[in-house]
């Protein structure tokens, strides 16, 4: 963090602070000009307005709070880049990759001060670890499982299920069925394909789809147009000469999602001819699309979960949308 940034967060946290205390010294003194106790010559409705101090418990209660934020804030992390008198940490803040992190672990270890988040790590592991080596593995310990295997092992199934809540549900829903620019995992329109392989590769290495911006090439009504001809393809009821021009004009798009509009796995392209749509199949959604093009980035997890791991996750999603035999 800057430094700017550190005395920005600490004097806005202090300052917030001691103005609450301030605040609470000037209400508890008595500036009626009326003893306390006494009637303050007001009435409402028959009920008359005393002049009390405010209670004693909840003064005393809010100065506790004010002194337990302070002692806390000198204690540890919270005022910006200052650690606290006992530099405790629950992570380590400087690290900004995966191998880093292993690093950095690696480090720790060699010197017996494992921070909190790493000795949690190590004992999930070690908690863990030989489940999912179980549940991964053939009898032999030396060689994975198929996926498609794994999918009918109910206790395989369960494990990574919780996986993929844990990693996965943040983007595709912990139904895994996806959101606007998040696929669906428990229907048929696969991206870069359904076959159980192919889902793990995803999975491990990550995907970055590209679709690029039109609008240049195209202008504005080849892209009403081109949208006419697309809306067509799903069976939409569209105008017939707009379609038609915009088929002329989709020979630049035929080179990815295919002459007939089906898509092709090899470049993540998706078949227009269904009625899946990533980011809308809206008009207006799909003219935004082809405007002003997508990005979509799904992460690499091999390093984060290991192989391990990435296997019972794909047999779990390949399962969404599989029959398998429990």
């Amino acid at each position: 963090m800057t430094t700017f940034w550190s005395l920005w967060i600490t004097i806005i946290t202090l300052g917030t602070i001691f103005g609450i205390a301030t605040i609470l010294v000037w209400c508890s003194k008595d500036k009626m000009g009326v003893e306390e106790g006494e009637d303050m010559g007001h009435e409402y409705d028959g009920i008359r307005e005393i002049n009390n101090p405010l209670p004693k418990w909840w003064s005393y209660m809010f100065w506790g709070t004010i002194i337990f934020g302070l002692v806390y804030l000198a204690l540890y992390p919270g005022l910006g880049n200052f650690k606290g008198l006992l530099g405790w940490q629950s992570s380590n803040q400087t690290v900004r990759s995966v191998e880093e992190s292993r690093l950095a672990i690696a480090n720790a270890q060699k010197d017996q001060r494992l921070d909190q988040y790493a000795r949690e790590l190590d004992d999930a592991q070690a908690s863990f670890g030989e489940t999912f080596k179980t549940l991964a593995y053939d009898a032999s310990g030396h060689a994975l499982r198929p996926i498609t295997e794994i999918a009918g092992d109910s206790d395989a199934i369960k494990v990574g299920q919780r996986l993929f809540i844990q990693n996965c549900a943040q983007c595709h829903g912990s139904d895994a069925r996806g959101q606007l620019g998040y696929p669906n995992l428990t229907d048929n329109a696969w991206l870069y394909g359904g076959e159980a392989e192919t889902i793990k590769t995803t999975i491990m290495q990550g995907r970055h789809g590209v679709m690029p911006a039109w609008i240049d090439t195209l202008g504005e009504d080849g892209v009403r147009d081109v949208t006419t001809y697309v809306l067509g393809l799903s069976g939409r009821s569209v105008n017939a000469k707009d379609a038609a021009a915009g088929q002329q004009r989709f020979v630049v798009c035929a080179a990815c999602h295919g002459t007939d509009g089906k898509g092709n796995p090899a470049f993540g392209a998706p078949d227009l001819t269904d009625q899946t749509w990533l980011y809308g199949g809206s008009r207006r959604a799909v003219e935004a699309t082809i405007t002003h093009g997508r990005q979509g980035v799904m992460p690499a997890w091999k390093d984060v979960l290991g192989e391990e791991k990435v296997q019972l996750i794909s047999a779990y999603v390949w399962s969404l949308s599989n029959e398998t035999s429990k």
